[in-house]
């Protein structure tokens, strides 16, 4: 071709500073882009033959190789595609996809979020002059007798175009980077760059550090070693399911996350219609530790790496999880970090919660006991889907277990049936076993069973429960008492029990120096317990809410407003009526009734410092007299 320069068709001056200020949410996608469209053009060339329109050999191997040269402060990205021609170099470049230019600089040339660029402006090449002072192209087409051609701009809107040195079929992208974006020079960093968004691209992709190689080329005798790819052209979600083993599930999961804890389980997705969808979510232990949790969703669009956790594509719930989705039917945007057509990606949103609800499900029905292995450590993520989604809901209720405070696993529907005669629609629950051990206690030894709901996500799950199961009602193991517990062949006429709890009343009243403590008295089955506190489950929920909002009082309760539970069937709540008139018992009374109270406290939460400061001490006097009297 003969010698030729000009103006890249564009009708402004400005596109490249719009380019380089607003195209792009991160600098390194510059290598995203060049080396992607050295993988499209490898595509083209394979298609060209699959379809007899071209020939090559039938050995060849593709590649793409990016060579550093810190010393001539180039980064050249270098392919064996299709190649282009003179006249595809002014199309393609020169006319930068044809049209729109003018429309994209007029539009966003004063906007500052970058979500609002949209993706008809065919402008992947110009993404090189975010970095680079000059760019140089040499390609040669794959098409018979065609002459390599060299294009090359300095940044501006001028070009020059030229016979190029080029033998090879392909294009080989030279850039001359900016004293701005040097860091890019530096080996490790563009090597870091590449894994990042081609660990998984289909054709090989190499990496060479040209004054590495020449220090090797320096020592005598070296050896030069057999170059390897830095990816993985064949990963694991693009195999069938049936061909995959358990071993290479885990090795995967180890090698894109660096995650050395074997994950629970995983969903291997593979769809083709209604669209293109693969990839593999696994599911990892989480415990009770979902607030400190991170998940990761490698999202990646025909094996090149796009961003992780795009929240359009991937539920929020679904966002603990980690995986690896490559979607080629997404529509991305020009950064493709953002997406169009909602109603698409929608259906790919909802595909991905069914599948996993369907695993759930399955695991359920066919693995049970594997299932309720996995519960500690996915109830929390389960739990948040079901808030965060109706329809994942709806398909997961039915799995939805709970373990009691025997080690059971048991559904919703289980509980509730087992124990309908002793508490009709009622679930008691634990939220600390260790706290409230008196009361689990008092369950098993009157055969009633309660469930453990441990995980930060079990307040606001167990409201979502009670919105959605109109009839059914939680309850804290320390809020009510049930029916089960008293003893009615104990229980006191109406009039003796009134009395004895005006009588209690006032002596604990008195001996705690508390005006305003609820006393209720009950004849409780388990003799050995003398009080117990109770707290209703709403002003509970209430006081959470409060600490929760910063101390805000809701519904005007003020403090805790507690009830004192005293057993009328315990002798020490029988010897307090017996010596409660008598002058000389009036300091072992006090005594008494402190005790009570705490030992009730310390069964419902933790003492304050200064609490248990005095229990102690009382603790000791007590102890110090009962040695003393014998």
């Amino acid at each position: 071709m003969n010698y030729e320069s000009g103006t890249i068709s564009i009708n402004t001056e400005n596109i490249f500073p719009i380019i380089k200020k607003w195209l792009y949410s991160e600098k390194d996608i510059f290598i995203r882009e060049l080396v992607s469209n050295g993988s499209d053009a490898i595509s083209k060339l394979k298609k060209l033959v699959a379809i007899g329109e071209a020939e090559i050999g039938s050995d060849e191997k593709y590649y793409i190789k990016v060579v550093l040269d810190k010393e001539k402060k180039t980064i050249q990205i270098m392919d064996n595609g299709i190649g282009m021609t003179a006249d595809e170099v002014k199309k393609y470049i020169n006319q930068i996809a044809f049209s729109g230019v003018k429309d994209f600089v007029e539009k966003y040339k004063d906007k500052t979020d970058e979500a609002q660029i949209i993706g008809h402006f065919g402008l992947g090449f110009y993404s090189a002059f975010m970095v680079s002072s000059k760019v140089q192209i040499d390609s040669l087409s794959y098409v018979k007798d065609a002459e390599a051609v060299r294009w090359v701009s300095t940044g501006g809107i001028e070009y020059e175009m030229d016979r190029s040195d080029r033998i090879e079929r392909g294009t080989t992208i030279t850039l001359y980077i900016a004293e701005d974006s040097e860091e890019f020079l530096e080996p490790y960093k563009l090597r870091e760059v590449l894994v990042k968004y081609f660990s998984f691209l289909p054709y090989e992709v190499f990496f060479e550090d040209a004054n590495a190689v020449k220090e090797d080329k320096d020592e005598e005798n070296k050896k030069p070693e057999e170059p390897k790819p830095i990816n993985d052209t064949n990963p694991l979600w693009l195999k069938n399911p049936k061909d995959c083993t358990e071993e290479e599930y885990k090795d995967f999961y180890t090698k894109v996350f660096f995650d050395f804890n074997e994950p629970l389980f995983w969903i291997h997705l593979n769809m083709d219609y209604p669209f293109n969808l693969k990839g593999i979510l696994y599911f990892p232990k989480l415990r009770n530790e979902m607030d400190n949790f991170e998940g990761q969703i490698k999202l990646f669009y025909n094996q090149v790496f796009v961003a992780d956790n795009i929240k359009e594509v991937i539920p929020e719930f679904l966002m603990l999880l980690k995986g690896t989705i490559d979607c080629p039917d997404l529509p991305l945007n020009v950064s493709r970090s953002f997406l169009q057509n909602d109603g698409y990606v929608n259906k790919i949103s909802n595909h991905i919660t069914k599948k996993v609800a369907d695993k759930l499900t399955s695991l359920f029905e066919k693995e049970r006991e594997n299932y309720n292995r996995y519960w500690d450590d996915i109830n929390p993520f389960v739990k948040f889907g079901c808030i965060k989604e109706r329809k994942f809901y709806d398909r997961v209720k039915d799995i939805i277990i709970f373990k009691t405070i025997d080690g059971e696993y048991v559904t919703l529907k289980d509980y509730l049936e087992k124990n309908k005669e002793k508490h009709e629609n009622k679930v008691f629950y634990v939220s600390d076993e260790n706290q409230q051990a008196q009361y689990i206690k008092m369950f098993r030894d009157n055969d009633l069973n309660a469930v453990v709901l441990t995980s930060p996500i079990d307040n606001h799950f167990i409201q979502f429960m009670e919105m959605n199961e109109k009839d059914i009602k939680f309850l804290r193991i320390d809020s009510d008492l049930s029916d089960s517990m008293r003893d009615d062949d104990a229980k006191l006429d109406e009039n003796l029990l009134k009395e004895t709890t005006e009588k209690l009343e006032k002596v604990f009243k008195e001996n705690l120096g508390n005006d305003k403590l609820k006393i209720k008295v009950e004849a409780l089955k388990v003799a050995t317990v003398p009080g117990m506190i109770l707290l209703s489950e709403q002003a509970r929920r209430f006081q959470e809410m409060s600490r929760m909002y910063g101390g805000l009082n809701f519904g005007g309760l003020e403090g805790e407003e507690v009830t004192l539970v005293l057993n009328s069937n315990n002798s020490l709540i029988k010897s307090i009526l017996e010596i409660k008139d008598k002058e000389d018992k009036k300091e072992d009374l006090k005594l008494i009734c402190e005790h009570i109270y705490d030992l009730s406290r310390m069964s419902h939460k933790q003492l304050e410092p200064e609490a248990m400061t005095r229990f102690i001490e009382r603790s000791n006097l007590m102890l110090s007299r009962f040695a003393s009297e014998n």
